[in-house]
Formats: C-alpha cells, sequence, structure tokens
C-alpha cells in the first residue's frame, strides 16, 4: 500500500516555514489554535454567499497568522487583491472588524499579491473546480491547465480528479503528469492543492502537485539546485 503524505506539511520545518507563527503555554495552546481555525474558515467559507463567492474569485492562496502579545496578524496572500481591498479599503475595515468581533482579539489584516497564480497549486485547483461546477469538460479543463502552468514556467504538473466524472453513474478517478514530481526529494519546490467541485451529479475532489524547482541552499552538500544531480564519482587509478 502506497502511503499519501501531504506534500506542504512533509516539507513544513525543514524548508518551509509554518502558517501559524506564535508560541503559547500548554494551557493555552488549545483555544489559540481553535482561534485560527475559526479565523481561516471565516474567511474561506464566509456566511455571506456574495462576500464568499468575491473572496473566491479574488483567489486566496494561503493566509498565514501571526501572534505577539497585544494583536494577531493575519496575512492573506491573494491573486487579485483589488476584490478584497475594496472602494478606498472600505472592505478590508468590514472584515477586519468581523474577525476582531469573532475572536475578540485586536486583528492587523494585511494583503499581499500573489505574483503568478499559475505556479500556485490551491489557485490551479479552484480555477478547476469552479470550471467543472459550470460543466466543462474535465479533460478539456485538466489539459488547459496544465498548459498554462507548464508555460507559466513550471517543471511539473500533477492534476488528479475523483468523483462522479462527466455525469458519470460510477466514480472513477483520472489524473494527468506533465514534467517531473519528486515528491519525497525535500528540496524540491511542490506545492500542493485540493478543493471539491459541487456539480449536480456530486462533489468531484480536485488535487493540484506543482514542481517549481528546487529550494536554493548550501552547495556544500554536493549537489547542484538547478539540476539535481549527484556529483559524480572520480574514477579509481590503479598503480602497478
Amino acid at each position: 500500500m502506497g502511503q499519501k503524505v501531504n506534500p506542504v506539511a512533509f516539507r513544513t520545518g525543514v524548508m518551509v516555514g509554518w502558517k501559524s507563527k506564535w508560541f503559547a503555554s500548554k494551557r493555552d495552546f488549545p483555544g489559540l489554535l481553535l482561534e485560527d481555525k475559526k479565523i481561516r474558515g471565516f474567511i474561506q467559507k464566509h456566511p455571506d454567499q456574495r462576500i464568499r463567492q468575491k473572496y473566491r474569485n479574488a483567489g486566496i492562496d494561503k493566509i498565514e497568522i501571526e501572534r505577539t502579545r497585544d494583536e494577531v496578524r493575519v496575512t492573506l496572500f491573494v491573486a487579485r487583491p483589488g476584490l478584497i481591498i475594496g472602494q478606498k479599503g472600505q472592505e478590508v475595515e468590514k472584515l477586519q472588524e468581523e474577525l476582531q468581533n469573532l475572536v475578540g482579539r485586536r486583528i492587523n489584516l494585511k494583503i499581499e499579491e500573489v505574483g503568478r497564480p499559475e505556479l500556485r497549486a490551491q489557485l490551479v485547483a479552484e480555477d478547476i473546480a469552479d470550471q467543472l461546477a459550470k460543466r466543462a469538460s474535465f479533460r478539456r479543463t485538466m489539459k488547459r491547465a496544465i498548459e498554462s502552468t507548464m508555460e507559466a514556467g513550471a517543471r511539473g504538473i500533477k492534476i488528479q480528479m475523483a468523483g462522479r466524472l462527466g455525469g458519470a453513474e460510477m466514480a472513477r478517478r483520472e489524473k494527468q503528469i506533465e514534467g517531473s514530481i519528486p515528491l519525497s526529494t525535500l528540496r524540491a519546490k511542490i506545492d500542493y492543492g485540493f478543493t471539491e467541485a459541487r456539480t449536480p451529479q456530486g462533489h468531484i475532489g480536485v488535487q493540484v502537485w506543482i514542481n517549481n524547482g528546487f529550494y536554493e541552499g548550501d552547495d556544500s552538500d554536493g549537489y547542484d539546485a538547478q539540476t539535481s544531480e549527484a556529483p559524480k564519482k572520480p574514477k579509481k587509478t590503479y598503480k602497478r
């Protein structure tokens, strides 16, 4: 049996930083962890349907939370920040007030723009899910997503869908791969995203893996960061 591991969790603490950066005592830790979950859940699944759809159209890649003694800093990495900021920043202020009322702490909300949405696995997965919800062909959607990601400069991409694809009675799994996806190589920048497409026939799970090259590190380990090839062993010479 293959053991499936989330590529982001596999590299967290080794090559990738944590999405929540704070320290707490054993007594306070569960409450603060629940607060983080509430903040992320409120932003990603806003109770107002109109605002929720607007946030989804904005393309939120990830949410980072950092705590100090006085406030909670929430950073949103967004593909189209204008949709969340709103006119004269009114939408951001409203969201900040809602989060403060939710957790009862002072919230410092910050919006950062994502440079290349085609290279972010979560945004690619959500784009595919939106097209499937509009009854687009799943094979054509996968092919178009792979082409745009590879043209953007990715070294590899893998897309997997599971569910009643194409409205079939029996659920099945389909996947397409292009380029290289070295999941077991810690130095590889593997981004992972998952979402569900809500179709009339049922939910379809969409998983995306994107290889963005290698993390630049110390070259003393003997590996080239660009080629990821091990150094060639010197040829042995024998003397008589």
